[in-house]
């Protein structure tokens, strides 16, 4: 049954439009039957009348827009869904502190292409950043199909690379999917590549990575950022398969008290009216001038002197997680630590791999 914005049923919008022809009409065979009388009478038939198309009309048109918006509602709800693959974080997983920001260059998109997710698994908190080629409904697509795959994948597989090897399947059978359904997307499914990082954290603080293309956090600490560099990323996925052997890169540890900065390019690649980028290292190195670093306080600050930096408008989506280690357990001594870092940053350790890598077909 068809309802008025206030919730009443349309018959009764009728019945009250009924009821009022009648009350006029009864005012009508009350009138006087003198000249002058029968004079008045006319006009207020006329006046009566005028009311009543008036009302009419109006009933007429709100009942139309009132059926207009309800074919409206069923899009517009089912394009939220779609539009929202993204889910909040709480502020606290497995004795990670937590905080996550997206913004989406797209106005009027809920979501872009810029994904992540932190996981509580037995195998430790598993952590994805990526980043979709593009933007708009065909990328937020791409989002849901990767993330949904991760969210089994990351509880099913023991390894990393073979939660890599099943995004990997999925993202390709999307994209297959896609292809066939014909055009209509922003971004044609042949071209489309998505980057990648996985990352594990352990209860002990061990920090193990696989990256497809994507940038390498920044380990935050003792009033340090220092990026957490590691070997030459692996390609993004889509493009080419992935390589036979898939040996996950050692990261060291995450002490209690340190924290990961993990973003997208969105975030480096921002510029501001003079073409410069925006200086990431510098912002995040006042930011954890506080100790001990706080997740919130460090989204804050990044966030606040990146919409300064872009004027309000970043051109590209822009997704960032911190993470800080609040356990009190595993504490290194002072002055002592394992490999910090992964990779050849300045001051860090050559990046280790898995010593016996698993042939994964």
């Amino acid at each position: 049954m068809s309802r008025t914005k206030a919730g009443a049923p349309r018959g009764e919008v009728l019945r009250m439009a009924h009821r009022l022809r009648a009350a006029l009409a009864r005012g009508a065979r009350h009138t006087s039957p003198c000249p002058q009388a029968r004079q008045h009478g006319l006009g207020a038939r006329i006046v009566g009348s005028a009311v009543f198309f008036a009302v009419g009309t109006g009933l007429m048109l709100h009942a139309g827009q009132m059926l207009l918006r309800g074919l409206r509602q069923p899009r517009d709800g089912a394009g939220a869904a779609r539009g929202t693959p993204l889910r909040p974080l709480p502020a606290r997983i497995d004795g990670l502190g937590t905080a996550a920001a997206h913004l989406s260059a797209d106005r009027s998109a809920a979501a872009g292409g810029d994904l992540y997710d932190v996981i509580a698994t037995e195998h430790g908190v598993r952590v994805v950043m990526g980043d979709v080629r593009g933007h708009g409904i065909g990328a937020t697509a791409t989002v849901a199909a990767v993330l949904g795959c991760l969210r089994e994948a990351v509880h099913d597989e023991v390894e990393l690379a073979r939660v890599l090897r099943r995004l990997e399947r999925a993202l390709a059978r999307h994209l297959r999917e896609r292809a066939t359904a014909g055009p209509g997307s922003d971004s044609p499914a042949a071209e489309e590549f998505v980057t990648v990082l996985l990352l594990e954290i352990r209860r002990d603080g061990e920090m193990r990575a696989l990256n497809c293309g994507h940038p390498w956090p920044f380990l935050l600490g003792e009033g340090h950022a220092q990026p957490l560099a590691g070997t030459e990323p692996l390609p993004p996925l889509g493009p080419f398969p992935l390589p036979v052997e898939l040996p996950y890169v050692d990261c060291g540890r995450l002490r209690p008290g340190e924290a990961l900065f993990l973003h997208t390019d969105g975030v480096t690649d921002a510029r501001d009216g003079q073409g410069r980028f925006f200086p990431l290292p510098a912002v995040l190195a006042e930011a954890v001038r506080a100790d001990p670093v706080s997740p919130h306080a460090v989204l804050r600050a990044v966030a606040a002197q990146l919409l300064r930096h872009t004027g309000g408008r970043p051109a590209d989506d822009v997704a960032v997680v911190v993470l800080s280690n609040d356990r009190q357990t595993g504490r290194a001594p002072s002055g002592a630590r394992d490999s910090d870092t992964c990779g050849s940053a300045a001051g860090a350790r050559p990046a280790t791999t898995n010593p016996q890598p698993t042939n994964y077909q």
